[in-house]
């Protein structure tokens, strides 16, 4: 069995942080001066060039670092434990997801 890690797959965390964010693969788009295919196809690279990454992660609100380090089970370990620790609601998902985020950096 291989102890070697995965490199991190930069298209899908950022698939992730904008489909957690509620942003559609258009608005996005749009805000890069892209087409929707265009983002489709930077979604499924494993690797995108810095220039292209700092635009998205300006867009999306968060850091390169964010997008770098997006793990999805972390997302659900820090969603289990605030829910499971929240005795009242702290306002909406996404501003806890936009915390998440910026926490990750």
């Amino acid at each position: 069995m291989s102890t070697a890690t995965k490199p991190k797959h930069i298209g899908r965390n950022i698939s992730r942080i904008r489909e957690l964010k509620g942003m559609k693969q258009d608005a996005l788009a749009y805000a890069m001066g892209l087409s929707q295919q265009t983002i489709s196809s930077i979604e499924t690279s494993e690797f995108i060039d810095k220039e292209k990454l700092e635009k998205i992660a300006e867009i999306l609100g968060v850091t390169v670092e964010a997008i770098e380090n997006f793990s999805e089970e972390a997302v659900f370990n820090f969603f289990n434990n605030f829910y499971d620790n929240s005795s009242s609601a702290q306002g909406s998902g996404n501003n806890n997801v936009n915390w998440y985020i910026q926490s990750i950096r």
